[in-house]
């Protein structure tokens, strides 16, 4: 799963790059258009009152720039920011030392915030209300509750599973945004500012090639470019034209609607042995050798996205427009 060449998901071979390739300002980041505008706004405000930026909340699937527009807002406001992750607070004491670290109108970043520990976000709550952090020092009757002020902070939450956040966390943050799937000319847009970055020729419909098979997500538009990048090197002179796209693309096994040799097992399967459906999450883990919970988070989402699936009462079915994509008969209606 972590191998596919599709997967939104950060992987090792992307850390170096991406770092070198994120944009540092608003007027370079590419898309998002609203949620853009609308932080220019907020951000401006901000510097005009000489105040923390409110709390900002950025959810939406991976791969789409959180991080990014984390550490834009950052260099926008002229702030440093502190970056962590859900996870790797253990404790409350480990937040208390992050957020004492503190300089007035800094930006503290937590990715995956919807895995913080229970502990560690009870603590957080009086920490972005009023900026200070609650102690209870002793035990029993002598025990006695001590109040440190904190400066005044921009927390910035980012997440894939909005729904998984508490109730009091998601209402403390004043700014809340979306970040949605890019348009294939968004992504064509990144797809050529990147090869400019790194150096690469691109010439033609190559970077729109390179584009519609990235699942409207700028991670996986910047992966496949580099391994077509390698396909160009190797088999032709350097540089990139659609044809050379098209032949590399084709050879890591990703069509033109960006689906790989997982999804096509996955969508064959259902064709093959249970008529395009409806058929249950588990019959098709147990048919393709993967985990029901896989299927589920990993999988379906793009299938159901583009349209190839359909989530029934009875179990997931195969749409005609899977059928016309893979080149098979569509059966006839019983």
């Amino acid at each position: 799963m972590e191998d596919r060449i599709v997967t939104a998901n950060l992987m090792m071979e992307d850390q170096a790059a991406e770092f070198s390739l994120r944009p540092r300002y608003l007027a370079e980041y590419i898309g998002q258009a609203q949620v853009k505008d609308n932080l220019k706004i907020y951000i401006e405000a901000a510097k005009m009152r000489n105040e923390a930026l409110d709390h900002v909340l950025l959810y939406g699937p991976p791969g789409l720039g959180k991080t990014t527009l984390s550490n834009i807002i950052a260099n926008e406001l002229g702030v440093s920011i502190r970056t962590t992750s859900g996870p790797a607070i253990e404790r409350p004491g480990d937040l208390a030392a992050i957020l004492t670290n503190l300089q007035e109108n800094d930006v503290l970043f937590i990715d995956e915030i919807h895995r913080l520990h229970r502990t560690v976000e009870e603590v957080l709550y009086p920490a972005m209300e009023d900026f200070a952090l609650d102690f209870i020092i002793g035990k029993g009757p002598s025990a006695r509750s001590v109040r440190l002020d904190l400066p005044k902070f921009t927390l910035i939450g980012a997440t894939t599973r909005a729904g998984l956040l508490s109730a009091p966390l998601r209402d403390r943050f004043g700014v809340v945004s979306r970040l949605e799937f890019y348009t294939e000319d968004e992504l064509s847009f990144i797809v050529s500012r990147t090869a400019d970055l790194l150096d690469v020729g691109i010439i033609g419909e190559a970077s729109r090639e390179i584009a519609r098979r990235s699942r409207g997500t700028p991670r996986i538009a910047n992966r496949l470019l580099k391994r077509v990048r390698d396909y160009a090197q190797v088999r032709g002179d350097g540089m990139i034209t659609e044809q050379l796209a098209q032949e590399a693309l084709e050879r890591i096994q990703v069509d033109p609607m960006g689906l790989d040799a997982i999804d096509h097992k996955m969508l064959q399967a259902m064709i093959m042995r249970y008529k395009g459906g409806p058929v249950g999450v588990d019959t098709i883990a147990a048919s393709i050798g993967e985990e029901s919970q896989t299927i589920e988070d990993v999988y379906e989402p793009y299938l159901l996205q583009i349209g190839f699936l359909q989530r029934t009462p009875r179990g997931r079915v195969v749409t005609t427009a899977a059928y016309r994509h893979l080149g098979l008969p569509i059966p006839e209606p019983s």
